[in-house]
């Protein structure tokens, strides 16, 4: 192959996050209504990758901990209702339709390239993992009790705090455009 397609897109998903920001505080029409809604939503996505980075030591060990006992993705999962919800806030269809588009674009074979780089990491232990969580979308019920206890040190170390500000500064954002435009 000439170049390697999830690696390329791995690099360039967020560049292409802030293009895709700068379309969708265009077109977004936000009301207080969809901002609530789509809010509320995001907030919620925020909250799981919170926690998902308290559970994660990135290559020192398999996440299986708390949210990764529902889903091997909740970073992503978490990406994912972040986007929706703030879709959902902009009131505007186009920018659902654009931004479910680019995230299965884009995402999809992120997720298989991390897969296969902590398969390598973790063969046996990621082998048992892999058949009893799924990859993305989460079971209600995990077969193995969601352990282990979040760390304020590592979310703070996984940088998750960014996503904090993103979050707060798209919300004041949409207060903006919703006050004076």
């Amino acid at each position: 192959m000439l170049f390697d397609l999830p690696e390329l897109f791995s690099r360039i998903r967020v560049p292409v996050g802030f293009l895709l920001a700068g379309f969708y505080f265009f077109f977004s029409r936000p009301t207080w209504r969809s901002l609530l809604i789509g809010g509320t939503i995001a907030f919620l996505g925020l909250l799981l990758r919170a926690w998902a980075t308290g559970h994660l030591r990135k290559n020192d060990e398999l996440a299986v901990t708390g949210p990764y006992a529902f889903t091997r993705n909740p970073l992503y999962l978490g990406s994912f209702l972040i986007g929706v919800g703030f879709s959902l806030a902009g009131a505007d269809p186009l920018v659902l339709v654009v931004f479910l588009a680019s995230f299965a674009t884009l995402y999809g074979p992120v997720m298989q390239k991390e897969m296969d780089h902590v398969r390598k990491l973790f063969t046996e232990e990621y082998a048992e993992y892999q058949k009893r969580v799924p990859l993305f979308f989460p079971c209600l019920w995990p077969r193995q009790r969601p352990t282990g206890s979040f760390s304020f040190q590592r979310y703070l170390e996984n940088r998750e705090h960014q996503a904090l500000l993103g979050f707060l500064v798209a919300i004041g954002l949409l207060v903006l455009k919703i006050q004076y435009c």
